[in-house]
């Protein structure tokens, strides 16, 4: 039976504590170091984003896009200006023969303002309380409200019907134009418009109205129109006097290239 003296015990937890003292140590410093950075982070921020980006929201970023894409539009139609001044003080053969050339084809291009008699079609969103019914009864909700498709369905048809000219919410149409859908804003050449969605078109009356009729893409929307219970927005107006100004968006295309 060996005998062990009485502190042995304590020397050697001395000893274990020397030799891993800084790693015994250090997490609780950390974590007490950690907790007083948060209560100092929480007393600061007072409920806020400590870090807050350039944006608070997405209607923030909407309207400065939209401010932002209005100063440029601007800009490239003053430019446009100068240009047309400077080419028609030009006295050549060859540039007045590309002026008459470029001139032929503005009108079909939807450079130059069309009136004459056509028809308005106002898309909408069903009443709040009708979608505040389809949210307690757990309905399909994007049936009441107008998505992109609607409109450019609306858009196709009055094309179909033979239309001279079509304008969403005052913009002219052209070949190049998108209509996209961000939320719950419709963007048309870069800025958001919100419901009413206002379509018009020039051309024969009687033409357009048999083409939107027959069209079997917007069949299902305009029986949610008649649907008590959904009702979403439709409203087309026969009109004797309908403008549609020229096309003032950017001319530019962006176009992907194969990799060499």
């Amino acid at each position: 039976m060996t005998s062990e003296h009485p502190h042995a015990g304590t020397s050697r937890w001395r000893r274990l504590l020397r030799f891993r003292g800084p790693w015994t140590l250090g997490p609780p410093v950390v974590v007490l170091l950690c907790g007083s950075l948060f209560v100092v982070s929480a007393q600061n921020s007072d409920g806020t984003d400590l870090r807050p980006g350039r944006y608070t929201d997405l209607a923030d970023l909407v309207r400065a896009e939209s401010d932002r894409y209005q100063r440029l539009q601007d800009r490239v139609s003053d430019l446009t200006d100068d240009v047309t001044a400077l080419t028609e003080s030009v006295n050549d053969r060859s540039v007045n023969r590309y002026r008459r050339q470029i001139a032929r084809f503005e009108d079909p291009a939807g450079l130059v303002e069309r009136s004459g008699e056509g028809l308005t079609i106002t898309l909408t969103d069903s009443p709040e309380e009708l979608v505040e019914q389809a949210t307690e009864t757990g309905a399909r909700l994007s049936d009441y409200v107008v998505h992109q498709q609607d409109i450019q369905a609306v858009v196709n048809a009055l094309w179909a019907g033979g239309a001279e000219a079509v304008t969403v919410m005052g913009k002219r149409i052209v070949s190049t134009t998108g209509i996209k859908c961000i939320g719950n804003s419709v963007f048309l050449q870069g800025r958001p418009y919100s419901p009413p969605y206002v379509i018009s078109a020039v051309g024969d009356q009687d033409d357009l109205l048999s083409s939107v009729a027959d069209d079997t893409n917007l069949q299902t929307y305009r029986q949610q129109a008649d649907d008590p219970e959904i009702a979403i927005g439709w409203e087309l107006e026969v009109e004797d006097d309908v403008t549609a100004p020229a096309y003032d968006g950017l001319l530019d295309l962006s176009y992907a290239e194969p990799m060499e």
